[in-house]
């Protein structure tokens, strides 16, 4: 299941069909929710703008039923405030028999009963047991069908916090897993949706509930149980056989009845795209060069924005005209990619633990800036010509020398190099950048910092967002 809003930022409706196609006759199937909110805000600089036409327009892209619905919608105050263009792509799905799903961290009280009301039916942002269970009482009281999706990624991680309702009868049928952003040498290394059933279940959580949550109630969410979701006639068999339940082991993978061997796997051929929407998704980043002085503001007071280990979030950290690396206060830079502009926004960031150099990634939810933290502007400048000159990527800077890179010349976001390659590279990277703090994965978290629609304080190119108050800083 997935969302390609982040390609549709950077590419709209051409790399929403790049998805399309490219996932075509895979091995697994791969269902997409169309992208709701591009941008995620007004106040974002997207590549491109998806208004409800759009939408309708990416519904159409579809006749074999891989389109389940509207993918997160981002833009909970529109929905609140009742934006027409909102209400019409939530309407447009609804009118077609498809989900909406929703995102709505920290929201409570009167703003939810309305945010609910206008059809949403999901929310994967819930931290607390609290938040969780206020929003499937409001659900409730409206007499409406509502699911939270516990995720547990490699920068969010809230299983621990909602484990205990998978516990509770009244709420564990509208409960789903989900991931939302996990690096590739984690999926390798710890597993995906059978690694949230690993840790579910040594959380205390009976075996047979968290299958279910991972399966049935999933199937049941997307509105497939005719296809999937349980062993029946007439169903797919779409099976994975354990040798371990406890520790969801798994020994074989049938698809469609089919045993999934490697034999099979690397006789599959991907599917041949059009060579200009190739071309086109393959040639998304256009910043010119800049200098090391472009950065400087020593003594002009800067926002702090102070990280949260282990989840997305952010918080006001008050002002800074300075590094000052001793207490782990560095330089971040939000520059725009897509359209020349070079639209640069400043501020300062608390928590990282980078004590030297700087880093880079142009994966940068949901617009996908360039991003950069660094300890100084010269690192910080060499970063962001060398991710110009490879077209977008992640990278490490030390001293005036590119450490470790790793290029993602598909729309800024993605390789098509091996994945163990990838795996390889990533985790060279993480150690090149010396951060050792707990909880703090280095360009997961790095790439959420210009998020707008979750708080408290965020950097766009515009300058620094207060995500409460919904407007730019002063």
């Amino acid at each position: 299941m997935t969302d390609p809003h982040e390609i549709a930022n950077v590419c709209g409706i051409d790399g929403i069909r790049w998805m399309m196609e490219k996932t075509k006759n895979l091995p697994i199937d791969v269902y997409i929710m169309i992208s709701s909110c591009v941008p995620a805000t007004p106040f974002d600089e997207s590549a491109y703008t998806l208004n409800s036409e759009d939408v309708e327009k990416c519904f159409k892209l579809d006749n074999t039923g891989r389109i389940l619905g509207l993918a997160e919608i981002m833009n909970y105050p529109g929905v609140i405030n009742g934006d027409p263009e909102v209400l019409a792509k939530i309407k447009l799905s609804k009118d077609l028999g498809k989900r909406v799903d929703g995102h709505a961290p920290g929201l409570s009280g009167e703003a939810l009963v309305k945010y609910i009301s206008a059809g949403i039916e999901s929310d994967h942002e819930c931290s607390t047991l609290e938040e969780a269970i206020e929003k499937l009482e409001v659900a409730k009281k409206l007499n409406q069908e509502f699911y939270i999706m516990i995720r547990e990624g490699t920068a969010a991680k809230n299983l621990e916090a909602l484990a205990e309702l998978m516990n509770k009868d009244e709420y564990k049928e509208f409960l789903c897993f989900a991931t939302d952003d996990k690096h590739p040498e984690e999926l390798y290394r710890d597993g995906h949706i059978d690694y949230i059933i690993r840790k579910a279940i040594s959380l205390g959580v009976k075996p047979e509930d968290a299958y279910v949550t991972a399966s049935y109630n999933t199937a049941k969410y997307f509105r497939l149980l005719d296809k999937v979701g349980s062993i029946e006639v007439g169903k797919n068999a779409d099976l994975v056989l354990l040798d371990d339940i406890e520790n969801c082991n798994i020994v074989e993978v049938y698809k469609k009845g089919k045993l999934m061997t490697d034999e099979v796997l690397n006789n599959w051929k991907p599917n041949v795209l059009a060579q200009n929407l190739d071309e086109k998704v393959r040639n998304s980043i256009h910043m010119k060069e800049v200098k090391s002085s472009d950065f400087y503001c020593k003594g002009i007071k800067k926002q702090v924005i102070g990280l949260v280990k282990g989840q997305i979030i952010t918080k006001d950290c008050g002002s800074s005209s300075d590094y000052d690396i001793k207490n782990d206060i560095i330089k971040l830079v939000v520059i725009e990619p897509h359209k020349g502009t070079m639209h640069t926004g400043i501020a300062y960031l608390k928590g990282l633990g980078l004590k030297e150099g700087a880093i880079g990634t142009t994966v940068a939810h949901d617009s996908h800036y360039a991003i950069v933290a660094g300890t100084n502007d010269d690192d910080i400048a060499l970063t962001i010509n060398s991710i110009r000159k490879m077209k977008g990527g992640k990278i490490v800077v030390k001293n005036g020398k590119v450490i470790e890179s790793l290029p993602l010349p598909i729309a800024n976001l993605m390789t098509d190099d091996d994945p163990m390659n990838v795996i390889e590279s990533m985790e060279k990277m993480k150690k090149a950048t010396g951060i050792t703090n707990d909880g703090i994965d280095p360009f997961m978290t790095l790439s959420f910092t210009s998020l707008a629609v979750i708080g408290d304080v965020r950097l766009l190119p515009g300058g620094v967002f207060d995500v409460k108050n919904w407007c730019f800083k002063k």
